[in-house]
């Protein structure tokens, strides 16, 4: 895997975050807006936690809780481990394999400036993996 930095990955990246006053169905419709599957939330500009499809699924929907009413704060997941942008991605990969999680908070000075997903392992890695695969593809056509 590439040795890239976590800042190459979240450049250019919007960062999607919420107060933890706000309500699940109102973050839920940002989610879906931006199409991410977690959200930063904050208390002021400070982190606060991260509130994923997993926490609206699990915390939410299968305790029978209102979304329309349940503030993020009560259903986020808390004080979530956290990187610095000029941290390795492997870093990261390696706490959400250990954790058992999918998400972590990039942090800067104490303040959110950006996600990093397991996804987000599917960069560059994936266009390598790809090319490579058509790269044999057309070596074995050209021997038959």
């Amino acid at each position: 895997m590439s040795a890239r930095t976590i800042r190459s990955i979240i450049e250019g990246q919007e960062l999607i975050t919420a107060q933890t006053n706000v309500s699940v169905l109102e973050a839920a419709r940002l989610m879906k807006q931006h199409r991410v599957g977690a959200i930063v939330v904050v208390e002021g500009e400070k982190l606060a936690g991260v509130f994923t499809e997993r926490d609206a699924l699990f915390r939410v929907v299968a305790e029978g809780r209102d979304p329309g009413t349940t503030e993020l704060g009560a259903v986020m997941t808390p004080n979530p481990k956290t990187v610095q942008a000029d941290s390795a991605f492997s870093l990261a990969l390696q706490m959400m394999y250990e954790g058992g999680f999918r998400n972590v908070p990039v942090v800067e000075n104490g303040r959110p400036v950006g996600l990093v997903s397991a996804r987000d392992a599917l960069g560059p890695e994936l266009k390598e993996f790809v090319y490579e695969m058509l790269r044999q593809e057309q070596t074995t056509d050209v021997l038959a």
